[in-house]
């Protein structure tokens, strides 16, 4: 399943090693919004936490790099 661009924005920030209400700031939105999309996210990649949600999303981008 893809990820929207702000799904794409927030594991990014995530994987970046920022907290929600950096992320939040970042991107102009509550860090309620910030904690709704990344669970879109975390269900979309079926990972078990957002730890692992960025690195699935991390190694999905670089296998696409590689091709």
């Amino acid at each position: 399943m893809k990820l929207t661009p702000r799904e794409r924005e927030v594991i990014t920030l995530v994987a970046e090693g920022f907290a929600d209400k950096e992320i939040a700031n970042r991107l102009n939105m509550s860090p309620r919004t910030v904690q709704t999309h990344l669970n879109t996210v975390i269900n979309k990649l079926s990972a078990r936490n957002r730890t692992n949600a960025a690195a699935l999303f991390i190694k999905k981008k670089f296998q696409r790099k590689k091709i």
